[in-house]
């Protein structure tokens, strides 16, 4: 079945993404709080006729659009997460910059959230050209635990369906121009805190306390060096010290210290390896300084899985309809996301769409990051097209 041409996105439709866009960025909503942006696009698909809408993990939204026409009958998921981060912008060029004071969207969920809306509305439109059946996930809390992408599988929200579309602005990657790659694309991300006993004293009697801050610093020296000499090199672990708290005054032997960090890792393998063998130095480091450990590991997402075969078929869209030297066979990422969850239900792509440009250098999770317009329609219109062939594949 051949997808009609030139009906990938009407005009309606791309005022819609467009003004999408600017609402979520100037009104963005931290994880787990998207309620107005919940409202937003319930009461915009609806403007389009796509009231049959449902809601999960309290703040998240998807809609099914089923095809009428006869074929395979497959059934294929894409996804838009749309939650923001606490960061204050620090652009002024921007009409729509945001609103609230310290949140912004600085990993583009403002993009991604309105090329899902796009990917709705043109297959509702077309519904009558198509078989089978698209789920459209706009997401909540990717940045943030409890993470929306798992309770899209606890909730078994993938049951039945054969594939499972994901993606994300990349700032490495030119405008115009997309990735993909087989295999692990992202990283595992675990969280851990970690509370170090010791016994207060006065700062000039040392040996009469035990100095949770000393504790501390051998922990901190020591935990990297599991990464330098006990992990593969082509494995790329990476364990960050995100928080530390800890003294009362500057003549006290501190008695405890709080630490947070992350453990990121691309193997199921070297994942539960690390995971215990930070543990085994927390609680070494203590026993060593005569102080106590209490170390809590919490269990985030997985890496995200490519399918082969669908990075082929995303290889082929890309040349075919954008050009040959648009494609990028763009590197695994050190960072997270929780479309692993999909990757671990059902076979699952996750592309990226290239956002540098001159003024639009700044990476994600920064103050400056900024992504243009420019980018959404013909980023969505892949999208359609993408799902269209697998759907008739």
């Amino acid at each position: 079945m051949k997808m009609p041409i030139n009906e990938l996105t009407s005009e309606a439709e791309r005022e819609a993404i467009v003004r999408m866009r600017h609402a979520m960025h100037r009104e963005p909503e931290l994880s787990n709080n998207e309620w107005n942006t919940q409202k937003r696009i319930i009461e915009t698909l609806a403007r389009f006729g796509l009231t049959k809408v449902k809601m999960f993990h309290k703040t998240g939204v998807y809609v099914d659009v089923e095809g009428a026409a006869r074929g395979p009958n497959r059934s294929i998921v894409l996804r838009g997460d749309i939650d923001a981060l606490p960061i204050q912008e620090e652009r002024d060029d921007l009409a729509y910059r945001s609103q609230v004071p310290g949140v912004m969207h600085a990993c583009g969920h403002d993009v991604h959230g309105s090329i899902a809306l796009g990917t709705a509305l043109a297959f509702h439109r077309m519904r009558e050209n198509f078989s089978g059946r698209v789920r459209v996930f706009f997401q909540p809390a990717e940045e943030a635990e409890p993470l929306g992408g798992r309770t899209v599988a606890e909730e078994h929200l993938l049951d039945g369906f054969d594939a499972a579309v994901g993606f994300h602005v990349r700032t490495d990657i030119p405008v115009g121009s997309y990735g993909a790659r087989t295999g692990a694309v992202t990283k595992a991300s675990d969280q851990f805190t970690l509370e170090l006993t010791g016994t207060m004293a006065h700062g000039a009697k040392p040996h009469l306390g035990v100095d949770a801050i000393s504790i501390a610093a051998a922990f901190i020296n020591e935990v990297q060096k599991v990464i330098s000499r006990e992990m593969p090199v082509d494995d790329r672990a990476i364990v960050t010290i995100g928080t530390i708290q800890g003294g009362e005054a500057i003549n006290i032997i501190c008695p405890s210290v709080k630490i947070g960090g992350t453990i990121r890792t691309a193997s199921a393998e070297r994942r539960h390896q690390l995971v215990q063998r930070v543990r085994d130095v927390a609680e070494g480091v203590a026993v060593m300084h005569r102080g106590k450990a209490a170390f809590i590991a919490q269990m985030g997402e997985p890496p995200v899985v490519n399918d082969h075969a669908m990075v082929e078929h995303f290889r082929q869209l890309v040349a075919e309809s954008v050009g040959p030297d648009k494609y990028v066979d763009g590197q695994a990422t050190t960072g997270s996301d929780d479309f692993a969850f999909y990757s671990s239900c059902v076979p699952s792509i996750y592309f990226w769409f290239g956002s540098r440009e001159p003024g639009y250098e700044s990476g994600v999770h920064t103050p400056t990051f900024a992504v243009s317009d420019k980018v959404l329609i013909p980023t969505t219109e892949l999208a359609v097209r993408y799902c269209w062939k697998l759907l008739h594949s």
